[in-house]
């Protein structure tokens, strides 16, 4: 269910008309939606394969201690989320500051 959020995620900063003014950031977000997407397709394979191995889709502790790699995809999602946020408030701060020669810098960095 995580990684199905996370694809949403990707795909609505997609949508995002920054991505459309700044080639650099739709680069960003496209590389982070491809990522989002593989990750929603490996953990596919894995409840699959629990579900085949098991009987059924087992417990979340079965499923973290059998695939201890699922944990660590979470956690660097959630830093590349905070990341996110904490460079989209940058530009945020940056777009409402008056439009003089070192701000438009920052902006198009």
């Amino acid at each position: 269910a995580m990684s199905k959020s996370a694809v949403k995620i990707s795909s609505d900063l997609l949508s995002n008309p920054l991505c459309e003014q700044e080639p650099s950031f739709l680069e960003m977000v496209t590389a982070f939606d491809t990522a989002m997407k593989r990750m929603d397709s490996f953990n596919q394979e894995k409840v699959d394969w629990l579900w085949l191995a098991n009987g059924s889709a087992g417990s979340t502790m079965e499923f973290s201690s059998v695939f201890p790699s699922l944990n660590m995809a979470v956690k660097r999602r959630e830093q590349t989320l905070q990341d996110y946020k904490r460079l989209q408030s940058k530009v945020e701060k940056y777009e409402e500051k008056e439009r003089t020669g070192p701000v438009l810098a920052k902006l198009h960095q």
